[in-house]
């Protein structure tokens, strides 16, 4: 590797030209635009930009207090980073070179991700730790995708750039030049150069997935694709109006974060609010204290954000809030449990929120983001479908008498614009409507591939254009319905049974909470498949865990008549990915090495004693 690794001088440098001075003179930008509103009319990301940037409009990043610390206009945002573009463009690298930024909550970020795609560098967000778990395996985390991603160059504010520069050491590669901060990158000289247009056909970004059910990936991201799935978004999703204004506390390294947060609201000319990641976990509340006063319209959460308010909101907190400016509450990024949403609308119906604001959509990182979206104003439409039916049969089939058992999945709507999808089953036959099989999807908003990985690339993009999105569903009346992802069902003796209901019965218990049960399948000594379910435990007695085990083992034997292996962990054991999903394949990955051999696991089966 030849690389430059710039030491950092002093730590309270000033990292950013972006922000203000002077708090006092510190404003937000308006809702409402100067500038006629154009709804991604545009070819490329910097010909959105250059349009946005002439009027008044721009993103804002609020503190965990709720208070404004910085600004930054569409137009700020041009100049910037075309001044960060030209000092990017001394550094020797070639058109398509990859930049690898990690992507905290700010304007630095913004900026440095529009300076790369000026100077036709392909830029890829790299995350922040999700939480206070191992060093080392963030760092190693980040020495994947910067190998991975092939980087040229990489760049950290002061708070990571540590991280970075141990992930640096040792790399299996000799793309990487130069390694930095902000600040120091603000050091170099401009170039005094001209910049070549993005064309459609350019790679625009690499999206990294996060990781749930294997090894990150960098999905490879082009203009055309890039602007196909925002013009998607924004006129037929989500109908944006002149008079909208966003919210948001998702992380910027997340394709919902960074596309349907970021990009969004610029090509169509929206103001943004934004609260940390990490801000909204410790005052979740903050973020609606952001729409209630700044009277924002749009704002996107996984389920478990509506959770965390739901949990943490008092009566006396309610009175502060108006949320009936809320219009559309988008929610995805993961399996939409219905109860979550009816408990929010519950909790909030006094402070305003209108359920009806509520807009289930479903999308993945190799479609860029978005492929689906339910009507807007309609609120969430379920379907509650015989539990014994779709596990022996794959049919959704309405339940029909009282007492049935039964799974309640969410209306994630119709395909955008020029996309279809389509349900298959394992030999790629087409299934009819209430059949679950794998979902594929095809239209103008699909990933060339993933970067430098032509074996993964060939697995999941079929013949005829058809992306395999590793998810399985059903389609009812054209609109599409998530019933979890392929990996995640356990099959046992010929039955499906879905990884989600089991832990969902898991947190049925008042010792497991929400998110921090993980069920997946092994084989066992004779090759037959064992459900395990990884509980994160909070009891220290033996009697108590043991009564725990007891109770669990046998509410999963009720609800699927398999016998389950039980093992408790201490609480931030079940590993995450970058976005806070739990992994699954890491969670099996980690009790495997737990448990060692296989006959361990045979004695633990059949004592129940982990």
């Amino acid at each position: 590797m030849s690389s430059t690794i710039i030491k950092l001088g002093d730590p309270l440098m000033q990292e950013s030209g972006s922000q203000p001075s002077s708090k006092l003179s510190m404003a937000a930008t308006p809702t409402i635009n100067t500038l006629a509103q154009r709804l991604v009319e545009f070819d490329t990301l910097i010909d959105a930009l250059e349009y946005a940037a002439d009027g008044a409009t721009g993103y804002n990043f609020y503190d965990a207090k709720g208070e404004l610390r910085s600004v930054l206009s569409y137009n700020t945002l041009k100049h910037n980073a075309l001044s960060a573009a030209r000092r990017l463009s001394g550094l020797g690298l070639a058109r398509g070179d990859r930049v690898a930024l990690i992507a905290d909550t700010s304007p630095e970020f913004i900026e440095l991700f529009f300076a790369c795609r000026y100077a036709g560098l392909v830029p890829f967000a790299m995350p922040i730790p999700v939480n206070l778990g191992s060093h080392a395996i963030y760092v190693r985390q980040l020495r994947s995708m910067l190998e991975s991603g092939q980087a040229s160059i990489a760049i950290a504010n002061v708070d990571y750039f540590g991280f970075i520069e141990e992930a640096a050491e040792g790399l299996n590669i000799d793309s990487l030049q130069w390694i930095g901060t902000p600040g120091q990158l603000n050091k170099l000289p401009e170039v005094d150069t001209v910049f070549q247009p993005s064309l459609p056909e350019e790679t625009a970004y690499l999206q990294f997935t996060s990781g749930s059910t294997r090894m990150p990936r960098g999905v490879v991201i082009t203009e055309h694709a890039l602007m196909c799935n925002l013009r998607g978004i924004v006129r037929n999703g989500l109908k944006v109006r002149a008079t909208d204004r966003c919210a948001s506390w998702l992380p910027f390294y997340h394709d919902m974060g960074l596309v349907g947060l970021v990009l969004s609201p610029m090509a169509a000319q929206l103001s943004v609010d934004y609260l940390a990641t990490r801000d909204f976990a410790i005052r979740p509340l903050q973020w609606l204290k952001l729409i209630s006063r700044n009277r924002c319209t749009i704002a996107f959460s996984q389920p478990f954000g509506l959770k965390l308010c739901s949990l943490r909101v008092r009566e006396s907190d309610l009175k502060d809030l108006d949320l009936s400016c809320w219009r559309a509450a988008g929610i995805g990024a993961e399996m939409i449990r219905p109860e979550i949403l009816r408990n929010f609308a519950d909790k909030f119906s006094a402070a305003g929120f209108d359920e009806r604001a509520f807009l289930p959509c479903y999308g993945l990182a190799e479609s860029t983001l978005a492929v689906s979206f339910s009507n807007i104003s309609q609120g969430v439409m379920s379907l509650r479908v015989d539990t014994k039916t779709l596990v022996e049969k794959k049919m959704a089939v309405r339940v029909q008498a009282e007492g049935r058992k039964f799974n309640e999945f969410v209306n994630c709507g119709r395909p955008l614009p020029g996309h279809t999808v389509k349900i298959v089953d394992e030999n790629g036959q087409e299934l009819p409507q209430m059949m679950v099989g794998s979902i594929l999807v095809k239209g103008g908003s699909i990933m060339t591939g993933y970067f430098n990985n032509h074996e993964e690339t060939a697995k999941t993009l079929k013949p005829g254009g058809w992306l395999d999105t590793g998810d399985i569903g059903f389609i009812l009346d054209g609109d599409l319905y998530i019933t979890g992802r392929r990996t995640d069902v356990i099959i046992v003796n010929g039955r499906n049974i879905r990884a989600q209901d089991i832990e969902e019965l898991a947190e049925q218990q008042p010792e497991v909470r929400s998110r921090e049960a993980s069920a997946f399948g092994i084989s066992g000594a004779d090759d037959a498949t064992i459900v395990v379910l990884v509980v994160e435990c909070r009891l220290t007695s033996v009697e108590e865990r043991q009564s725990l085990i007891n109770r669990l083992q046998q509410m999963v034997y009720m609800a699927f008549g398999v016998n389950c292996l039980v093992e408790l962990v201490p609480p931030h054991t079940l590993p995450r990915t970058s976005s806070g999903k739990l992994s699954r394949s890491a969670a099996r990955q980690g009790f495997l090495q737990r448990a060692k051999m296989t006959d361990q696991i045979s004695v633990a089966v059949h004592s129940g004693d982990r």
